[in-house]
């Protein structure tokens, strides 16, 4: 017998079928993208009915933000002392979750979807980029108070910068090199111009 958990009207809920949701939505939405998909084909993926997804969601954008949200990782800060032991574990992190299966043309699609989607971008953002851009943040800012990099470093754009390039290289210019490589000698590159040390 599956697990029972409470709806917030008391209603008791199945985690099987939760979870058996989430996962058909983030299938469809990597198979046939956001615009594509319907709350009839993710009830069908899902083995449910369409009233027992309504009975946990309003419109298809909190069904989706709510998908992205299961994805999120509790990614630890490290803290290893220098700038590039704790990039050196972001790098790694991120490129084994975009290097799944399905990482590179979910986010292809993601990224097709939130330019033509204001409120799909915003969900997108708010629930999937913004946290992994704090952690981000977190470690250029220990670099700047062990004065790896200069004091007055725009955080913001080089989390920009560097974002840009990762997904540049795995959407529109394929490489042979790793992509923790790749990410590490783009990184480096772009201390020369913000940094007091090279890192290599």
């Amino acid at each position: 017998m599956s697990k029972q958990i409470n709806s917030p009207s008391g209603r008791p809920r199945s985690a099987h079928a939760d979870q058996a949701i989430l996962q058909a939505t983030l299938d469809l939405l990597a198979e046939v993208g956001y615009q594509s998909m319907s709350i009839e084909a993710i009830a069908s993926r899902a083995g449910v009915g369409k009233t027992t997804i309504y009975r946990r969601y309003t419109s298809k954008e909190e069904l989706v933000a709510d998908a992205i949200e299961s994805l999120r990782e509790v990614f630890p800060i490290a803290d290893t002392g220098s700038f590039w032991g704790d990039m050196d574990i972001l790098i790694n992190n991120a490129a084994k979750k975009i290097l799944s299966p399905l990482g590179r043309q979910t986010l292809a699609l993601i990224i097709s979807t939130a330019s033509s989607n204001p409120q799909f971008a915003q969900v997108y953002w708010t629930k999937y980029t913004m946290p992994r851009r704090e952690v981000f943040a977190k470690v250029l800012e220990r670099a700047k108070s062990r004065s790896e990099i200069q004091k007055d470093a725009d955080i913001d754009l080089i989390i920009d910068l560097v974002s840009g390039s990762l997904y540049y290289a795995l959407i529109f210019k394929p490489t042979p090199e790793p992509v923790a490589a790749y990410m590490r000698r783009t990184i480096n590159l772009l201390l020369k111009g913000i940094g007091t040390e090279s890192g290599c």
